[in-house]
């Protein structure tokens, strides 16, 4: 075969051949995706220059169209997908993750608030951010916003560990000045002030993102949300995260705390902190009045299913949010949450909407993960897909990477069946390699890739 170099395609590119799918809108949650809402190359290449994506195509096509010389990575018999993000995580809850037998507010003031104390160490928040970085990059997770402590140090700490690893990352200091141990509290005007300092330092500094991060209001006070909601007016390009409605004893207590306000979430909106760019964790116990006023401000509900279950909290409506107009995310909450795998909160995810009586369809899940999760983050013209210009975070799934996958792909019969074994059965042994902006930063012990040739591989999705 002939080779006519592309000139749209500069010298120094790299490419990688395997089945490639990505998402270019939501694609419902029907059994059959919405017209034009993916693609997918069942033999196909993702051509990267330095750390960006040139191109996503069939191999055929674009093999013969490389500059002389490319390097071509060939993951044989592999699921090549942008990299999964998470819209709702603690760093620094590793060390709570499967304490046993408490509901929320007692597993904060148990397990949760005794562990983050010890972030005001900056060795100890440095390491706890290295480990966090290389487990989310080991579970395919190349992105995602992010709970730090209140101690300034293990914001620093993660924002160094991402930057290391050329991840994106958004995060910020919890702010939280009553309701919790003295050696985690701080002021209202500290929180502020910490919080100002660290987005001058971190905000856009290559693919970082500041986060404005009031804890839940139960641990501010009235004065701390509404510097919280001035820093949000002040700088409206960051994000904004907290907790809402997770569970029916907070409802009780946030009632009690602001008998002047007539919802939990009329508190937030009061003090300015609702809107598109932010992410309200959990909304488990909500009502149609709140999913109007979620709708009508563009705010986004991060559902936590892993965590959900474990704490005893409730199950999320997904149809009602989704309905009603609602942007929903998927996120593992990991420390209330069991894995900070996207694959293992996808099946929770299932799960709780089977519960429910509701369908999760695999197009749907790998969306919300990917596109959808990155939309919410408002970095889809950054990542969540493989069109032209994005970073190359994506990450190489194995159908076959666990003896259960092994077992059920001798039967999968189409992409559906294929995608939603890697959901229901996939683990870390799913994860072949975890690529960020074009740079390996994780690969499976004993994973095999090869040189590539113009030979069309045999391998198909569904088979």
């Amino acid at each position: 075969m002939t080779n006519v170099t592309d000139p749209h395609l500069p010298e120094g590119c790299e490419a990688h051949r395997g089945t490639v799918l990505h998402f270019l809108e939501d694609p419902g949650n029907e059994m059959e995706p919405a017209a034009g809402s993916m693609a997918l190359f069942e033999d196909g290449l993702l051509i990267v220059h330095r750390d960006k994506v040139v191109v996503a195509g069939d191999a055929s096509e674009w093999l013969p169209r490389l500059p002389a010389g490319t390097p071509v990575t060939h993951w044989k018999g592999q699921l090549i997908l942008p990299g999964f993000i998470d819209t709702h995580v603690h760093m620094p809850q590793l060390g709570v993750m499967a304490s046993y037998g408490a509901q929320l507010l007692d597993w904060l003031e148990t397990y949760t608030f005794p562990h983050e104390a010890r972030f005001s160490d900056l060795d100890w928040a440095r390491a706890e951010a290295s480990r966090f970085t290389d487990l989310l990059l080991r579970y395919g997770t190349t992105s995602g916003l992010v709970f730090c402590t209140s101690h300034p140090e293990s914001v620093h700490a993660l924002f160094e560990a991402g930057e290391q690893r050329g991840m994106a990352l958004t995060a910020g200091k919890a702010m939280m000045d009553r309701h919790a141990p003295e050696n985690l509290t701080d002021t209202a005007q500290g929180s502020y002030d910490d919080s100002l300092e660290l987005l001058g330092t971190w905000h856009k500094r290559g693919r970082q993102r500041y986060a404005i991060t009031p804890r839940f209001a139960a641990t501010s006070t009235p004065e701390q949300l509404a510097l919280a909601g001035k820093l949000a007016a002040e700088h409206p390009d960051v994000m904004v995260q907290t907790h809402w409605a997770e569970n029916t004893g907070e409802i009780d207590w946030i009632r009690e705390l602001f008998p002047e306000r007539f919802s939990y979430l009329d508190v937030y909106d009061h003090y300015g902190l609702l809107g598109d760019h932010t992410i309200l964790a959990h909304g488990i116990h909500i009502d149609d009045v709140d999913r109007k006023r979620l709708s009508e401000t563009g705010t986004c509900i991060a559902f936590c299913p892993t965590s959900n279950t474990f704490l005893g909290s409730g199950l999320f409506d997904f149809r009602e949010a989704r309905e009603a107009g609602v942007t929903v995310g998927l996120a593992s909450d990991v420390g209330g949450g069991t894995s900070l795998s996207m694959l293992a909160t996808m099946a929770e995810a299932y799960k709780v909407c089977r519960l429910r009586g509701q369908p999760l369809t695999p197009w749907q899940a790998f969306y919300l993960a990917t596109l959808g999760n990155a939309r919410a983050l408002h970095q889809d013209q950054q990542t969540g897909s493989f069109q032209p210009g994005r970073h190359a975070d994506f990450v190489v799934l194995d159908p076959s990477g666990t003896p259960q996958l092994a077992m059920k792909r001798q039967y999968g019969r189409t992409p559906f069946e294929t995608l939603f074994n890697l959901m229901i059965l996939g683990d870390d042994r799913a994860i072949t390699a975890t690529i960020v902006a074009g740079e390996i930063r994780y690969q499976a012990v004993g994973a095999t890739i090869s040189p590539s040739s113009l030979k069309p591989t045999h391998f198909t999705l569904g088979a």
